[in-house]
């Protein structure tokens, strides 16, 4: 049996160690020695053994190939970063001028270059603001505004996020309370009109972004909100920040604040392509005292996260855009391409994408993919990069318009993998 010290002194191992730590290191390689010891590998390969066993990098998150046909999917980490916000984090990884003007040598806002691009981007919003989610956005805008006061709400618009979160307990952490009006599917104006007063912090007009209410329904614009009085807070969630024609009914930032919402709140992960973020766009004295509150300095966001959205905002059209445009016919094409590759193992298969991640309900994204036999489903998810589909009608889908073209391969080669 080879000895530990003796392995870890080898260069190859030793290299490693620089790059990945001593203690994933040494735990690669007791997991070798365990093999040599149940037969399954030979002394003189121990190292290999090690080597093999070793991650990418010293992050047990592991990139994987997107081919559900969800484009925000929340347990894969919402929307990739495009190439430029990438490079953007890698040159802000060090020491850098977050809050350090190079000019004058002085102290600097923080984030000023990804303020600015942010409002460059949104020219309706008298000033802008970052924290590191929708959720805190909210949690801030109701510190600020209606802590010991009321919040009016539709009761249609009372939603539950992921992982269990509800939008009444967030706001209810905040020390306000919830003026609840309207019915689950009708709200008027009238209900909003009765229900405020003194007591009222701000009107909250809420986009149901992750589900729909049809039928019998209607519900109040914020135009007409904005005429009774108090400010009105609107969350819309996705993060589009103009309209996209591909989603009509998806609100957008500056949209609403051109209707006279005093706030708007949103995602940088969702329909904006970037990293999370909960983005604050609005009334500048509104925003400035935002800015200035305590809770605002527990929701800052890092250097790496203003890079990342800096290089979304200023760089080229995000990876979000290219797979919300993407055209039925070159998916198709590729799909056809693979499946003439994988021969009797896979078929060419039109298939319906969604925008996920809590954005467009309903929309339907007309796609393409292939189809193989669901029982791979687990050994794709264990080959390096793990590729995850989607099970439907007995078979393994695995669509296209999340994946970027050049993981084709990455797909074909992990079928025929997993079919060996």
């Amino acid at each position: 049996m080879p000895r530990t010290d003796v392995m870890l002194a080898d260069s190859q191992l030793a290299a490693a160690q620089e790059k990945l730590g001593r203690g994933l290191v040494k735990a690669a390689v007791a997991s070798a020695q365990q093999r040599v010891r149940e037969g399954l590998a030979d002394p003189d390969d121990a190292v290999d053994a090690a080597l093999a066993l070793l991650p990418a990098t010293a992050s047990g998150l592991k990139g994987v190939v997107n081919a559900t046909g969800v484009l925000l999917h929340t347990n894969l980490g919402r929307a990739p970063l495009s190439a430029a916000a990438v490079a953007a984090v890698s040159a802000a990884a060090g020491y850098t001028d977050v809050e350090f003007d190079l000019v004058d040598g002085q102290r600097a806002r923080r984030g000023r270059t990804a303020l600015a691009a942010l409002a460059q981007a949104v020219p309706e919003a008298g000033a802008v603001h970052v924290v590191n989610n929708n959720a805190a956005a909210l949690v801030l805008a109701t510190t600020v505004l209606a802590a010991g006061k009321e919040i009016v709400i539709s009761r249609g618009e009372l939603v539950e996020i992921g992982d269990g979160f509800r939008l009444p307990e967030l706001l209810e952490s905040a020390r306000c309370r919830l003026r609840e009006v309207g019915t689950t599917n009708r709200t008027t104006l009238r209900d909003y009109q009765n229900a405020c007063g003194p007591d009222t912090g701000f009107i909250l007009k809420v986009h149901p972004s992750n589900y729909r209410i049809e039928g019998f329904t209607s519900e109040v614009s914020i135009d007409e909100l904005a005429t009774i009085g108090p400010p009105v807070v609107a969350d819309i969630g996705s993060g589009l920040l103009r309209p996209e024609p591909l989603l009509p009914g998806e609100p957008d930032v500056a949209g609403a604040l051109r209707r006279g919402a005093a706030l708007v709140t949103a995602s940088g992960d969702k329909l904006l392509g970037g990293p999370q973020a909960g983005l604050l766009l609005g009334d500048e004295d509104l925003v400035e005292r935002l800015r200035r509150h305590p809770l605002a300095r527990a929701l800052r966001v890092d250097k790496l996260t203003l890079a990342a959205l800096e290089a979304t905002l200023r760089g080229p059209r995000p990876t979000l855009h290219r797979s919300l445009h993407a055209s039925v016919g070159e998916l198709r094409g590729r799909a056809e391409r693979l499946a003439r590759r994988l021969g009797s193992r896979a078929e060419a298969v039109p298939t319906i994408a969604r925008v996920g991640g809590g954005g467009a309900p309903g929309v339907e994204l007309p796609s393409a993919g292939i189809a193989v036999d669901e029982n791979l489903a687990a050994r794709l998810r264990s080959y390096d990069p793990p590729v995850i589909g989607r099970i439907t009608g007995g078979r393994l889908v695995l669509d296209l318009r999340a994946v970027e073209p050049d993981q084709d391969e990455v797909i074909a080669a992990a079928v025929e993998h997993s079919c060996r």
